[in-house]
């Protein structure tokens, strides 16, 4: 032992550890997804049609299940100006997207009005019946 470690202070700590972060440490960074603007549009209050052209009303809202998958749509059905309309649940697969060149395009059903009349009304906080693909009326079923 020196002479200067012979002076040194019994209680002297070591020094504190550190970390050092290196570029291969740190998180990547997240995926980025670039999607042009006339590539893609919202749906809701768009405008959906029959096959033949009829009105059917407009998207009032988006069904996903648990794992956030699309399962339907409620679409604002009949009536006049809003008056004596009622939602109704059609399956996400009868709807036809075709050129949404933008918001005034619309979407087309693959069901008739006659159809979509005779599907119950949709409610909140009530089993869900989705007018499906073929005409016929099925419960959502829950995904486990």
């Amino acid at each position: 032992m020196g002479p200067s470690e012979a002076n040194a202070p019994a209680t002297a700590q070591p020094p504190a550890s550190t970390v050092t972060v290196t570029p291969k440490d740190a998180a990547p960074p997240p995926s980025v997804t670039i999607i042009g603007a006339s590539e893609a549009h919202g749906v809701l209050g768009r405008d959906v049609r029959s096959a033949a052209g009829e009105d059917m009303g407009r998207i009032v809202d988006v069904i996903v299940d648990r794992t956030g998958h699309v399962r339907a749509a409620a679409i604002d059905f009949g009536g006049f100006l809003g008056v004596g309309s009622r939602k109704i649940v059609v399956d996400w697969n009868a709807l036809r997207f075709g050129k949404i060149a933008n918001k005034k395009d619309s979407i087309t059903l693959e069901l008739t009005k006659a159809q979509v009349a005779a599907a119950p009304e949709y409610k909140e906080d009530t089993p869900i019946v989705v007018l499906g693909a073929s005409g016929s009326l099925q419960p959502l079923q829950a995904i486990q």
